[in-house]
């Protein structure tokens, strides 16, 4: 059952079949439905349904206004009178009636054989007004009470109570045999249940399970050896799996070891595989989906002879969980050329050994490495079947990018012109001043202006502007100002401000308002006091001449009868705007020329086409599957995490992004195969481009030229879908992104992994750090696929041996069924704008590139968990100082509530580096409050 169903909030039943995932409604889609069962041997379904109350369409409007009125998207579950027993067949047709009693009947399921059908009802309470006073009061308090087990042919005849206990009896199912009934019953205080069996005749009642706590939702295993049930002896919150033998002569067994919930269980018909509900995927309120897991029966059968006898000392199991599956660390004994259609580990493995060997030095954007790995891609493309879709006939995009830039010292000048001095104060590059990154190739002489922190904030919700440039004259004047925000702001304000902060901001405020010169100086009173700031090669000049200066050079500039530049910054920081700064232009004249020499390398995309077939709207359509095969080299162009010792060497990439590079060679193989077989269906396909970007690591370069140099329109690329680290699948979680880009999304990623299961986590933000970011912006829906973050992410231990090639396997396969689907699809995804939930681009946030740190390793599988989830911690950061462990959920930093990884990331910006703060994280249920120190990143 799924609440799915347009205008209705509540649950109708589906039929999902397992072969192909396609879901159908069978209920009649008014009212509330319930508890569905497949009649063995036929064609027919029953479930419970509301649809014949007259007031039902009602119940759906007031249901509406109390979600939206609470702000909740659900509510607890009624037992409504007016729920009846229906069968029909599997379409929905032939809809008929079994019960037709004032009360609640649901909860029904068929026996074996088909000819009997077991409920649960709450008739027996009807009419209420024969309730005594005493039962009245329960009722209202607890309806359930009143819940008793029927019995009645399939047809809805012969209709008999089994049970007459006080207590609510439901959640009945045959124990795996006609002649018995397996279904938990609750005290009657309604806060603890048993699992019970019973014959059909009510007679033979046994006790299988004391736990003292709620055990329910039992299903008995095919084999009538043990049952399977759920409870939360472990923990109020925390529902797991246990199986417990027929006779309830033993312990119970747990199964599953997730916090959470893992719930109503089932077996299949054969009893090799289990199905149950659980929200291991999502945290969240009200996500749960439904699991397949292979049963180990005879295991099964060798823990349950080994529990205890029931009563005896409790002693808790060994976990049964699986290690992860990995490839060894040695090669396969012979690395085999090519590709195969099918889709192995061992395939994967030969391309991400290849890829993430040595001998490509971490294959840095225009580095030989990258030459290579590109020419390796093009001969699998080409071995796959594809045409080539690049430069000239080739499988090759070329594009450029700034691979570095460098001061030509003769180039790269400052100078202070003084009335006083005989010849001008030449300063000295690299110690008195360095050109800022965005710095214009050019030369200007002009007289020196103070513009304190050259700050221009905005009025906003009551909170008080600020102008630097308040009745300031810099037209034809070098302004100079200092780096960050006042030091005094409170954290909020701190935060507001930095987002105007960085130095290429300031320098665009310098141009408006008229000047020709900018200086940058890291005062006394910031962190990094007097640091000329170092160059990032990937920035563009942004017009004007700039240069970062040391606090010596600024004095100079501000001449003898200025204050003193800690004085000036001091007024600053406790919030004045000195009325004097018209004064602190001495006459001086100021020479600055700057000259960076920006490198262009050139690297290339590899693209490739599985062309379109058949003629329409179809065929005119491409779907986009990409993955960055790009690396960071030895970790000289900066991004690199290595440790202490591991400085300098080759960051091999193989989980970033090897991994994603591998199963794009794999779906390609494998989708031309499979093209090929289908080649004489008469069906309209949308073509596939297959693309292997670079320049991914420098800034999306690769993707965002192939976007704006498309081969076709990109009105004709109906999706992108997109693979960045998809090597460490970890007890089967696979990370959706940019879910929210299409509404048709959902529908085909549930149909999906009925097909190919995985634990699917899915995250609906469309403004990704990936190659996605010019696709969703340009009107396309996107999806990328993820397995989180790990400790050897960025560092040289990012090697071939570390990942999980059947988990990339897995992930293959769930690709293939999902890229078919939209290859034949007839209708066209539609693109959902979802409004940018990140705070607002700063050019480079506050500091001036002074990246500050904490070391904390974001859980992006968390969910909505009220808070900033991480994954771990880095060694020797301030996190791990602090006494933070992975799984803790950071609620509040430096006294600011933080409800996800936005949130973390604002406030870590306007922190100063080694001044600790408080940090309250939630962990194990309990908050505590730690003290970390951020640090500026070496």
């Amino acid at each position: 059952m799924s609440e799915r169903y347009p205008d209705n909030p509540f649950f109708q039943i589906y039929t999902l079949d397992l072969d192909s995932g396609h879901s159908r409604l069978i209920s009649p889609g008014v009212g509330r439905t319930t508890c569905a069962y497949f009649r063995p041997g036929t064609d027919q379904v029953l479930f419970a349904s509301t649809h014949l109350d007259p007031q039902a369409r009602e119940a759906q409007r007031q249901e509406y206004e109390k979600r939206g009125d609470s702000g909740a998207d659900h509510v607890p579950w009624v037992y409504d009178e007016h729920f009846d027993i229906f069968s029909c067949d599997r379409r929905g047709r032939d809809l008929q009636r079994l019960t037709d009693s004032l009360g609640y009947d649901a909860e029904g399921a068929y026996s074996p054989d088909g000819k009997l059908i077991v409920f649960g009802s709450m008739r027996d309470a009807y009419p209420l007004d024969k309730l005594s006073e005493a039962e009245r009061e329960i009722w209202e308090k607890q309806p359930s009470y009143f819940g008793e087990l029927y019995i009645m042919n399939a047809d809805g005849s012969g209709q008999r109570r089994l049970t007459d206990w006080p207590g609510y009896d439901g959640g009945p199912f045959f124990a795996a045999e006609n002649d018995r009934v397996i279904w938990r019953h609750f005290g009657e205080n309604g806060l603890t249940a048993d699992v019970y069996t019973i014959g059909v005749d009510g007679t033979d009642k046994r006790r299988l399970t004391d736990f003292k706590s709620m055990s329910w939702a039992p299903y008995m295993h095919p084999s009538r050896e043990y049952a399977v049930f759920v409870s939360n002896k472990l923990g109020f919150q925390n529902f797991e799996l246990f199986i417990v033998d027929s006779r309830g002569e033993k312990e119970p067994v747990r199964v599953t070891y997730t916090d959470g919930f893992d719930g109503l269980p089932v077996f299949s018909p054969d009893g090799q595989q289990l199905c149950w509900t659980s929200r291991r995927a999502s945290p969240e309120p009200h996500t749960g989906q439904l699991f397949i897991g292979d049963w180990d029966h005879e295991g099964a059968l060798a823990a349950i002879k080994a529990a205890p006898q029931r009563g005896t000392p409790e002693r808790e199991p060994e976990s049964a969980d699986s290690p992860k599956t990995s490839w060894p660390a040695a090669p396969p004994p012979a690395i085999r050329p090519g590709l195969t259609a099918e889709v192995t580990d061992e395939d994967l493995y030969e391309h991400v050994g290849f890829l993430a060997s040595d001998k490509l030095e971490g294959r840095m954007t225009g580095s030989k490495g990258a030459q290579q790995a590109g020419q390796y891609i093009a001969e699998r493309f080409a071995e796959a079947g594809l045409e080539p879709l690049g430069d000239n006939g080739t499988f090759f995009q070329e594009f450029t990018f700034s691979s570095g830039v460098t001061v030509a010292p003769e180039k790269n000048r400052l100078m202070i012109h003084r009335p006083t001095d005989s010849a001008p104060q030449m300063l000295k590059l690299d110690e008195d001043y360095r050109p800022l990154s965005f710095a214009d190739n050019d030369a200007m002489e002009g007289d020196i202006v103070c513009v304190g922190y050259g700050l221009v904030i905005p009025e906003e919700a009551g909170k008080k502007g600020y102008d630097s440039y308040k009745g300031l004259d810099v037209r034809g004047k070098i302004v100079l100002a200092f780096d960050d925000v006042p030091a005094n702001l409170d954290t909020d304000e701190r935060i507001r401000w930095t987002h105007y902060s960085a130095p290429r901001y300031k320098a665009k405020l310098a141009i408006e308002h008229g000047a020709v010169g900018f200086l940058l100086v890291v005062g006394p009173n910031t962190a990094g006091a007097g640091t000329l700031l170092p160059l990032d090669r990937s920035a563009s000049s942004v017009g004007i001449v700039a240069a970062s200066i040391s606090i010596s050079a600024a004095e100079l500039l501000l001449g003898e009868s200025s204050p003193k530049l800690g004085e000036i910054q001091t007024m600053l920081d406790e919030g004045d705007i000195p009325d004097h700064f018209a004064q602190l232009r001495p006459g001086s004249r100021v020479t600055v020329r700057t000259h960076l020499d920006r490198q262009e390398g050139k690297c290339r995309n590899v693209v490739g086409l599985l062309p379109p077939v058949g003629e329409g709207s179809i065929a005119d359509q491409y779907i986009v599957v990409g993955a960055h095969y790009d690396h960071i080299g030895h970790g000289e162009g900066g991004g690199s995490r290595a440790h202490a010792g591991e400085e300098g060497q080759i960051h091999n990439g193989a989980d970033d992004n090897a991994s994603g590079t591998a199963t794009v060679l794999e779906l390609a193989a494998a989708l031309a195969e499979e093209r090929g077989k289908m080649a004489a269906t008469p069906i309209q396909r949308r073509g596939v481009i297959f693309s292997c970007w670079s320049g991914e690591e420098l800034g999306v370069i690769g993707s965002t030229y192939f976007a704006r140099h498309a081969p076709c329109p990109l009105g004709q690329i109906m999706a992108y879908v997109n693979f960045d680290m998809v090597g460490r699948l970890d007890n089967g979680k696979l990370i959706l992104q940019g879910v929210g880009s299409s509404p048709g999304w959902p529908r085909l990623i549930e149909k999906t992994n009925v097909r190919a299961p995985l634990a699917v986590v899915v995250q609906n933000d469309p403004y990704l750090p990936t190659d996605t970011h010019e696709f969703y912006p340009a009107g396309i829906p996107i999806l990328s696929f993820f397995t989180d973050v790990h400790d050897d992410y960025n560092r040289p231990t990012d090697d071939a041996d570390t990942l999980n090639y059947v988990g990339m396997q897995h992930i293959a396969a769930f690709a293939r069924y999902l890229l078919t689907d939209l290859v034949i699809q007839p209708e066209r995804l539609e693109h959902a704008s979802v409004k940018q939930s990140t705070p607002m681009e700063s050019g480079g946030g506050g500091g001036g590139g002074r990246r500050i740190y904490t070391g904390t390793i974001p859980d992006f599988t968390a969910g909505d968990v009220g808070g900033m989830k991480i994954s771990g911690v880095q060694e020797g950061s301030p996190a791990q100082e602090a006494g933070m462990v992975g799984g803790d959920v950071i609620i509040k930093f430096a006294n600011h509530a933080v409800n996800g990884l936005e949130d973390y990331a604002v406030v870590l910006r306007a922190l100063k580096p080694d001044e600790p703060v408080e940090i309250t994280v939630r962990r194990d249920g309990q908050e505590l409050q730690l003290t970390i120190t951020p640090r500026l990143r070496k």
